[in-house]
Parts: C-alpha cells; sequence; structure tokens
C-alpha cells in the first residue's frame, strides 16, 4: 500500500478534528478552535518555511479549546489520527509547550478514541491512554 500524501494526512486529520468536535457538541461541551490553521490562515505554509522557538510554539497550538459548561472549566485539546491508533509523545517534535492539553488519538480501531492528560508528561515521556465513553 502506498504511502499516503501530506494531503491525504491532512484530510484524515481534519476528519478525526471534526468527529471529536461534534462528540464534544453531543455532550454539551462548547466548543472553541485554536489551532495555527483556524486561529490565523495562512500561517501553515509559513511555517513549513520556517525554524525556530516561535515557529515550534506556533505549530504546536492544540487544535480546540473546549468549555465544560458543568464547572466552567477550560481544556487544551489536540487531536491526533492515527490508523494503527498508537501514538507516543516521542511522536511530538521538541519541547511541547502546552502542558495541561488532553490528546484524543482517532484511528480506524473502534477502541480508538482515547484521551490523556499530558500533565507532567517530560517526566512520564510515555502515552498511557484510557478509552472514552461516549
Amino acid at each position: 500500500m502506498p504511502t499516503p500524501t501530506f494531503s491525504e494526512n491532512s484530510i484524515k486529520g481534519r476528519v478525526a478534528e471534526t468527529i471529536i468536535q461534534e462528540l464534544f457538541l453531543a455532550h454539551e461541551y462548547n466548543v472553541f478552535h485554536y489551532g495555527m490553521e483556524r486561529s490565523v490562515p495562512g500561517i501553515a505554509q509559513l511555517t513549513r518555511k520556517t525554524n525556530g522557538p516561535v515557529n515550534q510554539q506556533i505549530r504546536s497550538m492544540p487544535d480546540f479549546v473546549v468549555q465544560d459548561q458543568r464547572n466552567n472549566k477550560l481544556h487544551f485539546v489536540e487531536v491526533k489520527y492515527r490508523a494503527s491508533g498508537k501514538f507516543s509523545l516521542d511522536d511530538i517534535k521538541g519541547e511541547y509547550p502546552w502542558p495541561h492539553a488532553y490528546f484524543i488519538v482517532v484511528s480506524k480501531e473502534s477502541a480508538g478514541r482515547r484521551i490523556s492528560p499530558t500533565n507532567n508528561f517530560q517526566q512520564a515521556k510515555k502515552f498511557h491512554p484510557r478509552a472514552i465513553t461516549c
């Protein structure tokens, strides 16, 4: 099977983001787009041509800010699509500047929707998935 192109991976990632956004909305959470693609349109192409700490922080912006209406708490949410369902914090390039973000991994596997807080991930450097019930 051929390796997916950037465009195919981008489409799969957007579909995964939409699925997770709709799941949060269905459970009466407020969902706000936050990632670089939505906050600063056009910057994605610019960041592919540059390097440095500002570039890295822009590229690592979580996809969403999600608000739990029951307690008004806000959470950063990063959505990743992985066909295998496997994700490690080692997959992240450089130092991740959003230590309170939650990663949600979407995969083809039925148990592929997972969530894990990244608090203290610099010490652990391991992803411990927990299945979420929808």
